[in-house]
């Protein structure tokens, strides 16, 4: 009988082995065409060129071509990456490939008009904030994003044009997110001047004010001060042997037609008759009722606490604070930028959003 007793356990127990490997094994397939599908192009317009679209854009001048490049295939989750600059590049964001793929998340690369990868029209009326505006919503239209599933991400100048952007068309957004951006320029350059510039060495920031008030602004030992001393310290926080290729990369690629007309020429601050130079939009915040998620950071150009600020000027913000982190903190604090990022995403996604 004992013996009987001990057949049937060894039996049940080689049955439940058997079921929990074929529900592993099940789980593996599913994980693994999760990600096939995920990753497969089949029947999308874009499949020919890997994801890349040039997308037709219509301005007062004429029709135009930007540059698109698709990763992943979610449709419950695409976000939409604008660049800072302006006159920059998507590159800077080529480390998003690290950490989006493996969440299922899709998004996409974008050059504006004028950038590398882009048309770039010599006609300055075009570096005009609106324009860049109906630009994105172009950009938009032309891949399918809806409020169902486009979230906006922009960076610096890129924040600027993604706070506009939701200020006119935010029914055509699911998330919006504002990255290492203030509201406001003149408080931005406040803050550079009464923060950040007396933290330099006193002979450096002599040396750099001496080359900013002769308008000086191409000499190399000024450049060379200016990313030595602050690039290092506020834009990307290592030293500049070790920045990483796509960042030297896009700065190579950058435009200055765009960057002065809009930004102007000091690496400062914005002066002179940028186009940017009077940019404010504090008043205005409070008509954003989309889940919006801010980035600050620590030693950014930006100040964190009116990024912060944002966040609870909005009807549903949150504010992510990046510790290590300075003006491109998806580098140089990726742990925490990608895991805040991330979670805000799901939890939109999800409808788990909370105000914090």
């Amino acid at each position: 009988m004992k013996n009987l007793i001990y057949a049937l356990i060894v039996l049940v127990l080689i049955i439940q082995g058997c079921t929990d490997s074929k529900t592993e094994v099940t789980t593996i397939v599913e994980k693994t065409n999760d990600k096939t599908n995920y990753f497969d192009y089949t029947n999308r317009d874009d499949q020919f060129m890997g994801g890349i679209k040039m997308i037709p854009i219509t301005t007062p001048i004429g029709e135009f071509k930007v540059w698109t490049k698709r990763i992943g295939n979610n449709p419950k989750i695409k976000v939409l990456l604008l660049h800072g600059g302006p006159g920059m590049t998507h590159e800077i964001y080529e480390c998003f490939d690290g950490y989006f793929p493996q969440e299922g998340i899709e998004y996409y690369y974008y050059d504006q008009l004028g950038s590398y990868y882009s048309d770039q029209p010599k006609d300055k009326s075009l570096w005009d904030l609106p324009r860049f505006v109906e630009e994105v919503e172009q950009v938009r239209t032309a891949l399918g994003l809806t409020n169902d599933n486009f979230y906006l991400y922009g960076q610096s100048w890129g924040g600027i044009l993604a706070m506009e952007y939701a200020l006119k068309y935010q029914k055509n957004l699911k998330g919006l997110i504002v990255s290492n951006m203030v509201a406001s320029i003149p408080e931005y350059q406040k803050y550079s001047d009464e923060v950040l510039a007396p933290k330099l060495e006193p002979a450096v920031l002599k040396e750099i004010m001496s080359y900013e008030e002769k308008e000086d602004y191409s000499n190399q030992r000024y450049l060379d001060l200016i990313v030595q001393h602050y690039y290092t310290k506020h834009v990307i926080r290592m030293p500049v042997d070790k920045w990483p290729e796509p960042v030297n990369r896009s700065f190579k690629h950058l435009n200055p037609d765009v960057y002065v007309t809009m930004q102007g020429p000091s690496e400062f601050g914005i002066k002179g008759d940028a186009t940017l130079k009077d940019w404010d939009v504090k008043d205005q915040l409070s008509k954003i009722k989309v889940p919006t998620l801010t980035i600050g950071a620590t030693h950014d150009t930006m100040d964190p606490k009116e990024m912060e600020w944002i966040a609870n000027e909005v009807e549903n913000g949150r504010y992510l604070h990046c510790t290590n982190g300075s003006h491109l903190s998806q580098f140089d604090d990726q742990k925490n930028f990608f895991t805040g990022l991330i979670q805000f995403i799901k939890d939109v996604d999800n409808d788990a959003f909370l105000k914090q």
